[in-house]
């Protein structure tokens, strides 16, 4: 029986990886003693790898298809098929960025002061690309981890690591000079497997789904009953992809609205819609917006 071979991100995304699949409607049980976990789709094959890796596997067809960073594709420039962007994250729904950091007190203003310089960095071969082509010499040392620690304790002249808010960068008293690149999680695919016409279809409703979770994570619907008199009033208040669902209530002049929002404009939006005379507001969750 063909299946398709499906890699989830070791590590940080994990987790939400995981949750992510579970929100589309795969449950992905995790071992932690197996890099094989289960899922309930007899047509998936599990399989976790670093998000380093993952564009090795799938680019040599160990792997149909997984999911890793953009920053890890072209770290190893990889030749795999970009299917689709998806934003997603531990922190926050915006792409990561791969910054350069120097001490807060160092002299070193911008990229050229580099010259000569030494950087410690997980990502080396992008980073030693990208300095070439600036036309900036620099020794680029790989750094495993801790990679704040190398210019803190004077290991090194400056770090290029990734940050989502630049919280911990500053934290450990450093200031960004320079943003090398934007990162989000990609759904990648092995060449010859996209080709086939099966497994095709499998990663687009991979896709459909997963991007259809993203999507309603910071919505909501929200569901009210409104005077037909007062209706044209409430509608002008509310939000909405498109125009509200309107339902007449049985042997009323009530008609029940319904409509999906964004989450963040719940808490203002609810209180103008009580004071233009709706009632029995519902506010309910959504897992996919597709």
């Amino acid at each position: 029986m063909t299946k398709l071979k499906l890699g989830i991100p070791k590590g940080s995304l994990q987790k939400a990886t995981i949750g992510l699949f579970e929100k589309s409607g795969w449950k992905i049980s995790v071992n932690s003693r197996s890099y094989f976990p289960d899922i309930n789709d007899d047509d998936i094959e599990c399989s976790i790898c670093r998000a380093q890796e993952m564009s090795r596997y799938v680019e040599n067809g160990t792997l149909d298809v997984g999911l890793t960073g953009k920053d890890w594709v072209e770290e190893n420039e990889s030749n795999v098929m970009v299917v689709d962007d998806l934003i997603y994250s531990k922190v926050s729904q915006n792409p990561a960025r791969w910054v350069v950091a120097v001490p807060a007190n160092s002299s070193i203003k911008d990229l050229q002061d580099l010259q000569g310089k030494k950087i410690a960095t997980e990502l080396v071969h992008f980073t030693t690309r990208y300095f070439h082509k600036m036309g900036i010499d620099v020794k680029v040392e790989f750094s495993w981890g801790a990679t704040e620690a190398k210019v803190v304790s004077g290991l090194a002249d400056a770090i290029v690591e990734v940050t989502e808010t630049g919280s911990t960068i500053r934290a450990h008293g450093l200031k960004i000079i320079h943003e090398l690149m934007q990162t989000n999680t990609q759904v990648i695919a092995n060449h010859h497997s996209y080709k086939d016409p099966w497994k095709k279809a499998k990663i687009e409703q991979i896709v459909l789904l997963l991007k259809g979770a993203l999507r309603a994570e910071n919505m909501v619907g929200l569901k009210m009953n409104v005077p037909t008199k007062k209706m044209e009033e409430i509608i002008a208040l509310l939000p909405s992809l498109n125009a509200p669902t309107i339902a007449g209530l049985y042997n009323s002049s009530w008609v029940s609205v319904e409509v999906v929002v964004d989450a963040s404009m719940v808490r203002d939006l609810i209180p103008q819609l009580m004071n233009a005379g709706a009632q029995g507001i519902i506010e309910y969750a959504l897992n996919k917006l597709i």
